[in-house]
């Protein structure tokens, strides 16, 4: 008996009706959130029990036996590079964060009419005053060459 283009259209939506219901009902058996709150007791003794049985297999003490393995003489050179990485980086952000903020400062003391010289001929170019405190900064002549601030 040969079947219409009608027949195999209905076919087709009743077989999606049909997937699409075992999913949602699928979807609901292994939601496990909701399976937790509507049977709590029995998801606390289940997950109580995979934890003994995990500390019991000695599989962590594996893993970082074999972790410490793989690793082995590379820490050193790895850990020399990352920290040389930091500190460059650590000297820029606060070289930076410092000349921010002399430059607030700056223009705070611009906008009271305070005088604004505040250098020092003692260190190096570019570096930081090592006596600390606020108001210390970067000692080059950059201020001069910023727009917007006065000396």
């Amino acid at each position: 008996m040969a079947e219409t283009t009608a027949d195999v259209r209905r076919d087709i939506e009743q077989t999606r009706e049909r997937m699409s219901s075992t999913l949602t009902e699928l979807e609901q058996r292994l939601n496990v959130v909701q399976v937790v709150r509507d049977h709590p007791w029995p998801a606390l003794a289940l997950a109580f029990g995979a934890g003994v049985a995990l500390s019991a297999s000695g599989a962590d003490t594996k893993a970082a036996v074999a972790t410490v393995a793989a690793t082995k003489g590379s820490s050193t050179k790895v850990g020399a590079v990352l920290d040389d990485l930091v500190a460059n980086l650590m000297t820029g952000v606060h070289a930076a964060l410092q000349d921010r903020i002399d430059g607030w400062v700056g223009d705070l003391k611009s906008a009271i009419g305070a005088p604004n010289s505040t250098r020092r001929a003692a260190s190096p170019r570019g570096m930081v005053a090592s006596s600390g405190g606020y108001g210390t900064g970067p000692t080059s002549d950059i201020a001069d060459t910023q727009p917007g601030r006065a000396d």
